[in-house]
């Protein structure tokens, strides 16, 4: 069985917002211990959907219109199922479609995995320190638990040198546990899980469109396509950065995706008298639509 990576691109560091019952309330992205609290939203899960763990990386030295609606390394689901990021091939430009695989856990495997959260310091009063780092990603772990959803932001979890003058050792200590934890949510392999890896299929897709620029220097060529789903470019997300936002919903999913395969991250796409570069952004058994989009960290 293939092992599931969880790599993020630098061109897509996840930036959006988690639903609402898994927003960390007090773990913005200037924390400087990452210290989560509990939010009001019950333990248990409510349905299948219900977001259990979550790993996702926002900031650093990445352009902000490349951070909109980017993905997360890894989302675990109350009914097992595991959503991580793929392999891409390692091409130039690379497929328009995000490489999405989904493996399932047991219940056991789900109640373990949140068990070695609390563990690995995701709960209030974990001290992460700030270290001596400029323009490091931060990382997000959320996680469901027996008390309630915690949350944790860690400023350079893998960036952080080991004896980093401004970090203790206890500091060291409780990032070392946490890396640890994420490392195992994003290297989950299928041998652990009682499914084997399959493509994720959404039942919705959401289509991030903005002003096609033609390329310059030595960029290649690219060949339009016409596009055939809604209405672009949408409502705005980012009105200075022109990104529109429309959701593809019912059958036009499958039209759209099977378009999508032709092209790559550097198609251009013909709607009307304009033409657009698109981002394709499979929506999450959790997420509901372009508004999480606007969020900004």
């Amino acid at each position: 069985m293939n092992r599931l990576r969880g790599t993020l691109m630098a061109a897509a560091v996840p930036l959006f917002l988690l639903a609402a019952c898994a927003q960390p309330g007090a773990t913005g992205a200037g924390s400087a211990t990452g210290s989560g609290s509990p939010e009001s939203a019950p333990a248990s899960p409510r349905s299948g959907d219900d977001l259990v763990a979550r790993v996702e990386s926002y900031g650093g030295f990445v352009p902000p219109d490349r951070t909109v609606g980017s993905l997360p390394a890894v989302s675990v689901y109350a009914d097992g199922r595991v959503i991580t990021q793929g392999p891409v091939p390692a091409i130039y430009p690379g497929p328009a479609l995000p490489n999405l695989q989904v493996v399932t856990l047991s219940p056991d495997q789900i109640q373990q995995l949140t068990q070695e959260a609390t563990a690995s310091g995701v709960r209030p009063g974990t001290d992460f320190g700030r270290p001596n780092v400029a323009d490091a990603p931060t990382t997000r772990v959320t996680v469901r638990t027996d008390q309630g959803v915690q949350s944790v932001s860690v400023e350079a979890l893998n960036e952080a040198q080991a004896k980093d003058p401004m970090l203790t050792a206890a500091q060291q200590a409780a990032r070392a546990r946490l890396a640890g934890f994420v490392k195992k949510l994003t290297d989950l392999s299928a041998g652990d899980a009682t499914t084997a890896s399959v493509a994720y299929e959404p039942t919705s897709l959401a289509v991030l469109a903005r002003p096609y620029t033609e390329p310059a220097g030595d960029e290649p060529a690219q060949t339009p396509i016409a596009w055939t789903g809604p209405a672009l470019p949408g409502d705005y997300l980012n009105p200075a950065l022109k990104i529109g936002c429309v959701v593809v919903t019912g059958a036009d999913v499958a039209t759209v995706m099977t378009t999508a395969r032709m092209a790559n991250q550097l198609t251009p796409w013909t709607a009307g008298s304009g033409k657009y570069l698109i981002t394709f952004r499979p929506l999450l058994p959790d997420e509901k639509g372009c508004p999480q989009f606007k969020g900004n960290r």
